[in-house]
């Protein structure tokens, strides 16, 4: 146990091996659906999908055993949906660069990250947001990732009269996730270790009768990724283009991952009474780092990925999580076809389940005290209707200091949830990337 220990942070009094392993395979398993829809929207560009899914494996496991050896966290990191489509449709197909540039972009993001950390300025952007309103993002993340546990059930569709509706109730493939979402929350119910990975496995085998689950390989051989890997594009790294596609993937990239951290950690009882986050430098490092070696390999920006919550849930508390989770990416290059086949009716329930969880942030918020409880209502809302983390960050920072500068009173009750300089400067930089961006 003292090996655990120096390692990864594991504190035998408090934790289990047998929770911390489960953990990592819970993450593993609710985030593996990247490892399909990667390479298929990166290949979109032309890049080679077979060396996108190995770039996108090897990425995931140094980022994350960065997490696990160095911050000691329980957080997984691989390629983020939403900058992966960003690269793709916005820089390669509307802007009409090469996959190269946008590789470029995703480097030199990676780096300025790496400085920023070394700096301390991405730590203190955290503690220039309010105590109230970071009280705000665990849920707020809780109905984000629920809705896109409804939308992969196929339970929430989208509808071009009211923007989303129930799905086909009928479709087995929605009858399946639904008896997922019953089977993993009877299990819950019950307090069964490992419920979600156990629901998990068991909505995946009821999906083989049911013409769902489908798995026609075990075993292959991962494919080289000599075809990306530093693939970079130096003739234009000063134009107006790569600044804005650089301060781009840096918006998005840092407040997801900043939000995700605050909402898991907060989950996991990771965070103090001001509201600080243990390890929280060396946890930004994991992500530049990882996001500076991903693009070396091709991959695009590697982010902390919100999913990590369902292993936070099953018990994951140290970096022997991340570390599962990192040797669970690494035996996907050679059982890629096995991982593969867990469909998405099998880990929606999960991740819906975990949206449940996380909302107990919205008890820390008193909804009667108007000029805290609008900005934190908005950062709540807006995560799941915007579709982006970021988002629901970046305006509730905005409105926060909106209001408390127009009606005049910047200190509250609580010295915590005080308008500082840092966060009239976060917000007025949240400002200009909405202007400009």
């Amino acid at each position: 146990m003292e090996i655990l220990s120096k390692l990864f942070g594991f504190n035998a009094k408090t934790m289990t091996v047998k929770k911390e392993i489960v953990g990592g395979i819970t993450s593993f398993l609710t985030m593996a659906y990247i490892l399909a829809v990667n390479p298929s929207i990166i290949g979109s560009t032309g890049m080679d999908q077979g060396a996108v899914f190995t770039s996108t494996c090897i990425a995931a496991v140094v980022a994350t055993m960065i997490m696990a050896l160095y911050a000691k966290l329980p957080f997984v990191l691989a390629p983020g949906m939403g900058l992966n489509a960003f690269f793709a449709f916005t820089v390669v197909m509307t802007m009409g660069y090469r996959w190269q540039f946008a590789l470029t972009a995703v480097l030199i993001e990676g780096l300025i990250f790496i400085l920023l950390t070394l700096t301390g300025l991405r730590q203190k952007m955290v503690e220039s947001i309010p105590l109230v309103l970071r009280s705000a993002i665990s849920p707020g993340i809780g109905l984000f990732i629920a809705l896109v546990g409804l939308k992969s059930a196929g339970i929430v569709v989208s509808s071009d009269a009211t923007l989303v509706t129930i799905g086909n109730l009928k479709d087995p493939a929605v009858l399946l996730a639904i008896l997922g979402i019953l089977v993993s929350a009877v299990l819950l119910v019950k307090k069964i270790t490992g419920a979600l990975l156990v629901g998990i496995i068991v909505t995946t085998l009821i999906g083989i009768p049911v013409g769902v689950t489908h798995c026609s390989a075990i075993v292959d051989i991962p494919p080289s990724i000599s075809p990306i890997v530093m693939s970079f594009e130096w003739s234009s790294i000063c134009s107006v283009d790569m600044a804005i596609c650089v301060m781009t993937f840096l918006f998005i990239d840092m407040f997801d991952t900043m939000g995700t951290l605050i909402g898991v950690s907060s989950r996991a009882g990771m965070i103090d009474d001001k509201g600080d986050i243990r390890s929280l430098s060396k946890a930004f490092m994991a992500d530049a780092v990882g996001t500076t070696v991903g693009a070396c390999l091709g991959s695009s920006t590697v982010t902390t990925f919100v999913e990590s919550a369902s292993g936070v849930e099953a018990g994951g508390r140290s970096g022997l999580t991340a570390a599962t989770a990192a040797m669970c990416f690494l035996l996907s290059l050679f059982f890629a076809p096995l991982f593969l086949c867990i469909p998405s009716q099998a880990t929606a329930p999960a991740l819906i389940l975990v949206g449940v969880m996380m909302m107990g942030g919205v008890g820390k918020i008193d909804f009667t005290k108007y000029a805290t409880a609008i900005p934190c209502f908005f950062c709540i809302a807006l995560m799941p209707m915007t579709y982006s983390i970021s988002d629901g960050i970046l305006i509730g920072v905005i409105s926060y200091v909106a209001i408390h500068l127009l009606n005049g009173k910047l200190k509250e009750d609580d010295p915590n949830n005080n308008v500082t300089i840092g966060t009239i400067l976060l917000a007025v930089l949240f400002v200009v990337k909405y202007a400009l961006l």
